[in-house]
This record gives structure tokens, sequence and C-alpha cells, in this order.
């Protein structure tokens, strides 16, 4: 049984930082793609970034490249999201799946997704 459980989310002020952590039972992340989500009230779940291929590759969506960074430790078989320079708008419950990439793109399984973390900005 694959179980994805994240943490870190909480809340911060405009500019400020947080690390959100995935960590993976039942499934080994370096065998596919890891993606983080999100879904703020009233709007459509966004794709925020993904790393695949071992961790060589990355996304970014274009509302949070050059402030957010994904990586893996393979070792802890943990995903992160570092977030920096926060902004109202990333306020959202952040999730994490795994999947498999294959057309440019990360597809996350159905059954492969994580319970989220709660992100707060405020201004």
């Amino acid at each position: 049984q694959v179980q994805l459980v994240e943490s870190g989310g909480g809340s911060v002020q405009v500019g400020g930082s947080l690390r959100l952590s995935c960590t993976a039972s039942g499934y080994t992340i370096d065998s596919g793609c890891m993606s983080w989500f999100r879904q703020a009230p009233g709007k459509e779940r966004e794709g925020v970034a993904a790393i695949y291929t071992g961790g060589s590759s990355t996304y970014y969506a274009d509302s949070v490249k050059g402030r957010f960074t994904i990586s893996q430790d393979n070792g802890k078989n943990t995903v992160y999201l570092q977030m920096n320079s926060l902004k109202p708008e990333d306020t959202a419950m952040y999730y994490c799946a795994a999947g498999e990439y294959y057309g440019n793109t990360c597809h996350p399984k159905d059954d492969y997704w994580g319970q989220g973390t709660q992100v707060n900005v405020s201004s």
C-alpha cells in the first residue's frame, strides 16, 4: 500500500519561507515522477513542481519559478518543496503525488496522493 505523507505547512507572512516534505512508504520515489500540486478554495488544482529521472530533471509552473525549489532525498524516500518569497496567492492546500513520467509530463497515479498540508500566506 502506497502512502504519501506531507508536512511542513503553516502560516507565514509575505516574503517568508516554508519547506514542505513528502515522505513515501510502499513506493520508491526515484522509480518515477514526484509532483507537488496545490488547490486554493474555489480554484482548480494547479501543478506546482515536479521532479523526475532520478531527481536530475525538474519542472516548475511559471507562477513559482525562481521562488520554489523541488528536491528529493532518495535515502529518506522524501521529496521537498522549498518555498521562498511567499505571496498571498500561494495560499492553498499543497499535495504531493507519485506517478510516471512520459510525454514530457508527470502523470500522477490515481491512488498515489497525500492528504495535503495547508499553507497560509498573510500580508
